[in-house]
């Protein structure tokens, strides 16, 4: 009863920094980009300065679209790993609690990584697209 209560509160108190550690970290981290002559950054793209094309203004719109999802797609991993994490922690031992857990623990990383590689495919996309037109 003791080691279930202890392995409890391990895993309410790492959960609870983890998540003040992903408030304070997220707020700081800069969305920098360098955008080539020509363009000019607006919303986290990069545009084309005074030209009012549709296509150009259709990638950047698709761009925020893509990008918010895939924003979401990755907080929502986050927080998967972290549920995974409190599942192994409050098992008590089960076999069947310790084999769902790391398989919730699994499937968020993998999550995260597709958010990742998404992220970086859309936007090597949508710069080729801009870059193009």
């Amino acid at each position: 009863m003791i080691k279930t209560i202890k392995n409890f509160v391990i895993g309410v108190v790492s959960v609870a920094v983890l998540a003040i550690s992903v408030g304070v970290t997220f707020p700081f981290v800069p969305l920098v980009a360098a955008c080539d002559d020509g363009y000019t950054l607006q919303n986290g793209a990069c545009i084309v300065v005074g030209d009012d094309d549709l296509p150009k203004d259709l990638t950047v719109v698709i761009k925020n679209i893509v990008n918010v999802a895939l924003y979401v797609l990755g907080a929502l991993s986050v927080l998967m790993l972290i549920y995974g994490g409190f599942r192994y922690t409050t098992s008590g031992g089960k076999s069947e609690s310790i084999v769902a857990a790391k398989n919730t623990i699994l499937y968020a990383i993998i999550g995260i990584i597709v958010a990742l590689l998404s992220y970086a495919i859309v936007n090597f996309v949508i710069t080729a697209l801009i870059k193009s037109a």
